[in-house]
């Protein structure tokens, strides 16, 4: 494999970063079972998928080799010649398994043949050598432990690298600082005021080591806000949703209405209608820049839940008033 061909062994076997021995042995042997050619015949996809997991479980099932895809991503191959450290092995890591030249025939059946194939993988290096904990690998992830809200970092075909970090709307809204550790480094963080998920934010010099150059490429930290009780976001603006009850829809009022700022007083138009949106500009969200968004306000009409034999009366005197039927224009609708 080329070093700019990189292989994500991990996503091709589904088991995360930190899986053990047992579960990837586990998961190989239910996708080997899948996709082996004797049971897809003529299927030239399911022999590609057959050899790409094959390749992954011998390199993810050997603890050197592991280590080293690990530390160095789509440089680990080349490791040995960089000048890095190498783990001992009293075993071959060079154990390959040519599926073309297979002779399928010499197994009773294909279980025998996925429980040798395991044990020549398993035997190909895994000499128990503890693995080492680095911080960072050259093809762009790094191993965090989440002091504020900061994710598992992924990994790019660069020197640069991606985490996600989770904020609540108050963080996001005010700015806030964050401490995380990536590898034995601690970062503080500041986090501009404004930012709102999709947000990505620049840590020049941060991200992981190239083997090569011995530069340091940037970490990009991306952002997602935790979900809010009442605000949420319609593009740039906030929204939120405020219940107002029938005689304020019809008479009109003014009412307190939240906003990141607190309270404010909004005059209710007489007339509303229920899902109509009103506009509280200036008072949405900022921006990095300092600029203010709008806040939309969509009115819901709330019915009263407890409804004494008076207002039962009132409002039976008000249904006998009306004049208007809302439906009417609904007696012409056809297909």
């Amino acid at each position: 494999m080329s070093s700019t061909e990189f292989k994500d062994y991990y996503a091709i076997l589904g088991v995360n970063k930190t899986a053990q021995a047992d579960e990837i042995k586990k998961k190989f042997r239910k996708l080997a079972l899948k996709y082996h050619p004797d049971r897809n015949q003529g299927n030239k996809a399911a022999e590609a998928k057959f050899k790409e997991i094959s390749e992954a479980y011998d390199v993810l099932s050997d603890q050197e080799k592991r280590s080293k895809y690990d530390r160095f991503g789509q440089y680990w191959q080349q490791s040995a010649s960089t000048g890095y450290p190498r783990q001992s092995s009293s075993s071959s890591a060079n154990t390959q398994v040519d599926f073309n030249s297979t002779d399928f025939s010499q197994y009773g059946n294909f279980e025998e043949f996925i429980n040798e194939l395991l044990g020549r993988f398993s035997g190909s290096g895994n000499s128990g050598a503890s693995a080492q904990n680095y911080s960072q690998t050259s093809r762009g992830s790094s191993n965090f432990q989440d002091f504020a809200g900061v994710g598992q970092q992924s990994t790019s075909n660069s020197d640069n690298s991606e985490a996600s970090i989770n904020l609540t709307f108050a963080e996001a809204f005010r700015g806030t600082s964050k401490r995380f550790g990536i590898g034995g480094e601690t970062l503080e963080v500041h986090i501009p005021a404004g930012v709102k998920t999709g947000s990505r934010i620049r840590l020049a010099g941060k991200g992981v080591l190239n083997p090569y150059s011995q530069q340091r490429g940037d970490l990009y930290l991306n952002v997602t806000l935790n979900s809010h009780s009442f605000f949420s976001f319609e593009g740039d603006n906030l929204v939120c949703e405020v219940p107002v009850t029938p005689d304020e829809a019809v008479l009109g009022a003014s009412i307190s209405i939240p906003t990141p700022d607190g309270n404010v007083s909004m005059k209710i138009p007489a007339g509303i209608n229920s899902s109509q949106v009103l506009r509280l500009r200036g008072k949405g969200w900022s921006s990095p820049k300092g600029n203010r968004g709008d806040q939309l306000v969509k009115i819901i009409i709330a019915i009263p839940q407890q409804v004494t034999p008076q207002i039962k009366e009132y409002y039976e005197k008000i249904r006998d008033l009306r004049k208007e039927n809302p439906r009417d224009s609904l007696q012409r609708i056809s297909l």
